[in-house]
């Protein structure tokens, strides 16, 4: 057992639904291409895999020169929706106090863009809250891979055993146990229609209130 001495926090369904935004750049998207408009628990269903992925399910039909002009469509109309309807999950803010009130040091790291990221933790007015962030251009790699998780590891300056990841995924779950990180996995995220309970973690929490209270109360600072 160790003791968490930082946290590191994926971003999208993690701390932010961010679907409205992604729905409202994809219809618009759809919409200069002469297509159909999706519900946006469609948009949900395909959303996972970054953007390349979110576009071909929305265009299933494309060769890969059509779906790199669309891609581009998409950026363009994202770069104005970003940050515009996403909103915090419930216990966001709680759990953050908590664990800056417990002296935890704080990163985000997501496999968004870093032009869509720092936009986007500045909309939420999350940005004060972390050290820093750590997209998925920020690095050679991305999750899954344990690369950013044990860079903002060095930043922290304490080993991969003492610090926590907080996310929603099976990227999440993976890049974690890589690395040699705990992991908590919250239930609520975008993990393409996969139940997190099948996932490997050291717990699945309902929010990050509920995660801040399994490691800051006093006495328990360390993950069992």
């Amino acid at each position: 057992m160790k003791p968490i001495r930082s946290v590191t926090l994926d971003l999208d369904g993690t701390l932010v639904d961010t679907i409205p935004d992604l729905a409202a750049a994809a219809n618009a998207m759809m919409l200069e291409l002469g297509r159909p408009q999706y519900a946006i628990d469609t948009v949900a269903a395909f959303v996972g895999r970054g953007i390349p992925t979110l576009v071909q399910r929305c265009l299933p039909d494309l060769d890969a020169d059509a779906l790199t002009l669309a891609q581009d469509i998409f950026r363009r109309h994202y770069a104005v929706e970003n940050g515009r309807r996403s909103a915090l999950f419930p216990g966001v803010l709680e759990g953050l106090l908590a664990f800056r009130e417990a002296g935890l040091r704080m990163a985000v790291i997501t496999n968004k863009a870093a032009a869509f990221t720092a936009p986007l933790l500045l909309a939420t007015q999350l940005a004060p809250w972390f050290d820093f962030a750590l997209s998925g251009d920020s690095l050679p790699q991305k999750k899954p891979h344990p690369m950013p998780l044990l860079h903002a590891c060095q930043r922290f300056g304490n080993p991969p055993a003492e610090n926590l990841h907080i996310g929603d995924s099976r990227h999440d779950a993976a890049a974690a146990r890589a690395a040699g990180c705990p992991v908590f996995l919250v239930p609520y995220g975008y993990n393409e229609g996969e139940d997190v309970q099948g996932i490997d973690c050291d717990a699945i929490v309902a929010s990050l209130a509920d995660a801040a209270r399994r490691i800051t109360s006093p006495g328990n600072r360390e993950i069992a």
